[in-house]
């Protein structure tokens, strides 16, 4: 397997365990007088509103039903090199916006880069979700997927076309995947993660990267300045779930990174943490090349890098994706085909749709 097809692997959960404690945007913060969250020079406001599903405001939204009875399996079923589909989606919009971080709260967020759900913004919920539109091929896939916008100098440069989003099974009883419950929603990395963090972070697969250049923690100064050159970052988010909340005041709690089972190489899920979902990784490609030196997220320097995930997928949907690629053990498209494995046949119909 090449080092880009590669999902988390033992030795990268391993130095997730060693992290710092955790404050808000999961990194190592203090707080000042002022009630802002302060971390290696970057400012992160805090939330001064509630998401409508969240009514008592404390920022725990429960799932309903919870998921209990779970412990995380251990079984290691027959191997098979991928366990995986894509959900390919475009850019929608742009919006300083961010309906989980600070909901009801238009224009309080750096600019994020929206991809998937077209109506996504401050107000958004999972029922807006549920009735917008969507740019990606599958058109049961209302979530939203968002990250801070990349600019080189002050011009905006938004991924071209649809993105590859991966849906994978981060464990290695990918047979005990199940699909994500209708409004789980969290955020991935910070944008008050320091240089470290980011480097040693558990999603953290090659950094930013152009040409032969990988595992950049900051933009490369430079990129080959030819056509087929572009910024790329691939970062996986968390897979594991505790069960019980939709959403937690850090955005992160709730989900986990999947550990080591001691004495193997197995990853498996924590005990506190115990129901597998997808794991999700981001691979996004920026059309910027040539001198590097101006560009910069909304957020700050490359490090800053993080993204937000609203599922509103179509429940079925989902479903018939999960159990067909992730379950199955295939390296799906986003009509769930394997090219390899035509036998296998497809989830979805030529129109992305359940047949």
């Amino acid at each position: 397997m090449s080092r880009r097809s590669k999902i988390l692997s033992g030795a990268l959960v391993t130095s997730a365990l060693l992290l710092t404690p955790i404050g808000l945007g999961g990194v190592a913060a203090s707080s000042t007088p002022s009630g802002a969250v302060v971390h290696t020079g970057h400012t992160m406001a805090l939330s001064t509103a509630s998401s409508p599903e969240d009514p008592d405001g404390d920022g725990y939204i429960p799932a309903n039903p919870p998921v209990t009875g779970v412990t995380p399996s251990t079984q290691n079923p027959p191997h098979r090199y991928f366990h995986e589909f894509q959900a390919n989606c475009s850019v929608s919009h742009t919006r300083p916006d961010d309906p989980i971080v600070y909901p009801q709260q238009p224009g309080k967020s750096h600019d994020h880069t929206f991809l998937g759900n077209t109506t996504t913004n401050a107000g958004s919920t999972t029922a807006t979700l549920s009735a917008g539109g969507t740019t990606c091929k599958a058109p049961g896939d209302l979530s939203g997927y968002w990250m801070p916008t990349l600019s080189n100098g002050d011009e905006p440069v938004l991924p071209v076309g649809p993105q590859v989003i991966y849906y994978k099974a981060g464990v290695t009883d990918y047979t005990s995947v199940r699909p994500f419950p209708k409004g789980l929603r969290f955020v991935v990395g910070s944008p008050v993660q320091s240089a470290d963090e980011f480097r040693h972070h558990p999603g953290f697969v090659e950094g930013w990267e152009c040409g032969d250049s990988f595992f950049n923690t900051e933009f490369p100064a430079s990129c080959p300045s030819r056509p087929d050159v572009q910024l790329n970052i691939r970062f996986q988010a968390p897979s594991c779930w505790d069960g019980r909340y939709l959403d937690t005041p850090d955005h992160k709690s709730h989900m986990a990174y999947p550990v080591v089972k001691p004495g193997t190489n197995d990853n498996i899920c924590p005990a506190d943490h115990p129901v597998a979902l997808p794991m999700i990784e981001f691979k996004m490609a920026f059309p910027v090349n040539g001198d590097m030196s101006k560009v910069r997220l909304a957020s700050g320097p490359g490090h800053s890098f993080h993204y937000d995930f609203f599922n509103a997928w179509d429940d079925r949907t989902l479903k018939a994706l999960v159990d067909h690629c992730v379950v199955g053990g295939l390296q799906c498209d986003a009509r769930g085909y394997d090219e390899t494995h035509p036998q296998a046949g497809a989830a979805l119909g030529t129109d992305y749709r359940l047949p």
